[in-house]
């Protein structure tokens, strides 16, 4: 049965194999860190493990079926969770769990699971951008048709995630960005998004409702010798946590400070990691996503379509920056935030979001792979006819 599933399984084999690393190591870390955790719920920590196994599995398995599927479908699903996010974030901010004086969660009726907007949006608006930078390609400089509808959709996204989860938007809008100068916008068209993002941005610190704990992180970020210990604590527990780590760690299962690190298991996951695994740990899974990258450039500059160059440039790019954002939070090299490290720290929707994004990857990389296998890209009149009436089916009006 598992030849049969390997057999089946297509992409790049290295993708492949950092899922599985990730994955394993997340199983590691989550059971370690959330011993407090449990202890509080009065739950034994296989709870919390076995819950976190199930959306690993769930994960992978919605990784498998997503790449599967051809990557060119993605831009007519794109056009449809558009469609659904916008209202949904818009409900978030009105009705949803507020944690922490931030409206990010829904939570899902029957199975009172929460259910964090956000992700669904990031994955929506970076395979809306690729469809819309490639249908309008022939007239990429117009203003009316192509830059203001692209712009549009950027910035209102932007603002609706912003409102209560600033960090999340910043990396969106930074990926929008530099998918934006692969799309071949304009630079003066882009200062011009940079620009209405950073007015955006200005008013959501100042007049945005979370303002006062915007103003408090960057100003203990800013000035930690001046903030109070209490608003200082998460970044001072994690770098006693770096600090004790040693060079190659405490040893799995051997955390202290997991008894005081705030979210050890998600926000702070890799403080944990270099206490337990030390600076060799640390590095090592700093490698492992400098690796990911590296494999998803070598998809994007071998990808015969720029739909398909666009939609991995974009998912990649989304995932690494939010590891790296993730870690250095950790280490204290930025203001405190919310976003957990992809496929490691524990998390339901953020987990299985993140899969599809590498699944579509993957897809990406299927569809590299079958290029070159068949000899690229059919020369015929005949078969080119073909393929670009089927691109336009598919990456369409659907």
């Amino acid at each position: 049965m598992f030849n049969a599933i390997l057999n089946k399984t297509k992409g790049d084999r290295w993708i492949w194999l950092i899922v599985i690393v990730l994955s394993i190591w997340s199983l590691l870390a989550v059971y370690s860190a959330t011993g407090t955790l449990a202890y509080k719920k009065g739950v034994g920590t296989e709870a919390f493990l076995m819950k976190h196994l199930i959306f690993i599995v769930g994960g992978v398995a919605l990784m498998y079926f997503s790449h599967l599927l051809d990557y060119r479908y993605y831009a007519g699903i794109s056009k449809i969770l558009m469609i659904i996010t916008i209202p949904l974030l818009l409900y978030t901010l009105v009705f949803g769990a507020s944690v922490n004086q931030a409206s990010r969660w829904v939570t899902i009726p029957v199975i009172n699971q929460t259910f964090q907007t956000s992700d669904m949006a990031k994955l929506a608006l970076i395979t809306f951008l690729a469809r819309m930078l490639t249908r309008k390609q022939e007239n990429i400089k117009d203003v009316k048709d192509a830059f203001l509808p692209i712009m549009g959709s950027v910035c209102l996204v932007f603002i609706l995630i912003a409102l209560a989860n600033l960090s999340t938007a910043m990396m969106l809008f930074g990926v929008s960005i530099l998918l934006l100068i692969i799309g071949r916008i304009s630079i003066k068209q882009i200062l011009i998004v940079c620009l209405g993002g950073l007015i955006l941005l200005m008013g959501v610190i100042f007049l945005g409702p979370r303002r006062e704990t915007y103003k408090s992180r960057i100003n203990t970020y800013l000035h930690p010798e001046l903030a109070d210990k209490d608003k200082a604590f998460q970044g001072n527990q994690s770098k006693i946590a770096i600090a004790t780590g040693g060079i190659f760690g405490k040893g799995p299962g051997n955390s202290t400070q997991r008894n005081f690190l705030p979210h050890p298991y998600s926000d702070f996951v890799f403080a944990l990691i270099i206490e337990e695994y030390g600076l060799v740990g640390g590095v090592g899974l700093i490698v492992i996503y400098l690796v990911f990258l590296y494999r998803c450039i070598l998809i994007v500059t071998a990808s015969p379509k720029a739909f398909g160059a666009l939609l991995a440039a974009g998912l990649s790019f989304s995932l690494t920056i939010q590891a790296f954002a993730n870690m250095a939070v950790a280490v204290g090299l930025g203001p405190v935030t919310g976003v957990p490290l992809p496929l490691v720290s524990m998390g339901g929707t953020s987990i299985l979001f993140t899969s599809v994004a590498f699944g579509i990857i993957l897809s990406v990389s299927r569809d590299v792979e079958e290029k070159k296998k068949t000899g690229g890209i059919a020369d015929t009149t005949e078969e080119k006819t073909k393929n670009k009436r089927d691109n336009k089916i598919i990456v369409g009006e659907i």
